[in-house]
């Protein structure tokens, strides 16, 4: 019975002390909690720029390798640019078509218009010649009249009377002529003038030929200059999967350029850790692939909603078998100043993260 004493009292010091320890930390981690919000769903976030075609076309040369690091507007790939060459070519020459046929249509306009003005001249001088042709009727009628009255009165001899008449009659026949010279030039006017306006929407058509090839032209330059495609930003070239003879597509995905200027996290905090959560506060993380080194942040922004909202298939809860479930929502934080700028070059898109707000 002796031997059991020192027994107890060493598990009752044990127990204490396992106690002490407890009750300790669970005030520390009821304060830490207090003043702070955790959570180990986060990841490194960069700009990743996806290398997208804007024209099919067979590969004729690849400029990067995988991982290079590449500026804006270096050459990454090379389509074969032979048919566009001849699509450029043949919008070209198509232009230079349409424009002489404006030029041909212009000159048809001037034409038309110098002919009526020939006419309109020739229709001035036929009315001037009936005007007098008109004057010598008007004269002849009258001697007429005057020798018909005198031959009844058998004064003047059957040859003058006849004479007169002649000349009455002669004069009627010079005024018909020239209206009829006359009539016929107005419709020759007319037409020359239905011709003029069809000259004239001739030249219309052919302004919009030639705008409708200059577009031809600027797509088919746009197309060629397409076959080169460049570094649309500075950044690191993924893994590169593209090889020389092979065929691409407008929209395919080729790889990707990673931009590593400009880093931040997306952290997926519980809706129940978000109560005392603003914009600006300070950050601890903490990068899994580098334990040792300590970063620090501030909270950027909220998502405007939680992370199975933006999912291909959401849930939907208006059914009977519905199960409460804690929601998750993306938080961003940016890393501030304070960090090594080495340090923050070695992250990478992926990568896990720790991070712990600091709400208080």
């Amino acid at each position: 019975m002796k031997n059991k004493k020192p027994s107890n009292k060493k598990f009752v010091i044990i127990l204490t002390c396992l106690v002490t320890l407890g009750t300790i930390y669970g005030v520390f981690k009821y304060m830490h909690a207090q003043a702070h919000e955790e959570t180990d769903d986060a990841q490194i976030e960069q700009n990743m720029s996806p290398i997208i075609p804007r024209i099919a076309g067979y590969i004729s040369d690849v400029k990067v390798k995988d991982n290079d690091f590449v500026k804006k507007g270096d050459t990454l790939l090379v389509i074969d640019n032979s048919d566009f060459i001849v699509k450029v070519e043949e919008a070209k020459a198509a232009l230079v078509a349409a424009e002489n046929t404006l030029e041909v249509s212009r000159a048809d306009v001037g034409a038309a218009a110098a002919n009526i003005s020939i006419t309109d001249a020739t229709i001035q001088s036929n009315s001037g010649s009936i005007d007098a042709a008109k004057i010598r009727l008007e004269r002849a009628t009258n001697d007429f009249e005057r020798y018909s009255n005198l031959y009844k009165n058998h004064s003047i001899t059957k040859q003058q009377f006849e004479q007169a008449l002649a000349a009455k009659q002669e004069a009627e026949k010079q005024v018909e002529i020239l209206q009829q010279q006359r009539n016929a030039n107005i419709h020759q006017r007319e037409a020359v003038a239905s011709k003029t306006n069809v000259a004239s929407k001739q030249t219309g058509v052919a302004s919009a030929n030639i705008k409708r090839a200059k577009a031809v032209l600027e797509a088919a330059q746009l197309n060629l200059s397409y076959t080169v495609i460049t570094a649309a930003t500075d950044g690191q070239v993924s893994s590169v999967k593209v090889q020389p003879g092979q065929m691409i597509q407008p929209g395919q995905s080729l790889f990707y350029i990673v931009n590593s200027k400009d880093t931040w996290i997306v952290a997926n905090f519980k809706e129940t850790q978000l109560d005392k959560m603003v914009v600006g506060q300070k950050v601890g993380i903490k990068v899994d692939a580098y334990p040792g080194t300590k970063f620090e942040g501030e909270v950027s922004s909220f998502s405007p909603a939680t992370g199975a909202k933006f999912s291909i298939l959401p849930p939907d809860n208006a059914t009977g078998n519905f199960v409460k479930t804690i929601q998750r929502l993306p938080v961003k934080i940016k890393l501030t100043a304070n960090n090594d700028v080495e340090k923050v070059k070695l992250l990478r898109p992926g990568m896990n993260v720790e991070v712990d707000v600091h709400v208080k």
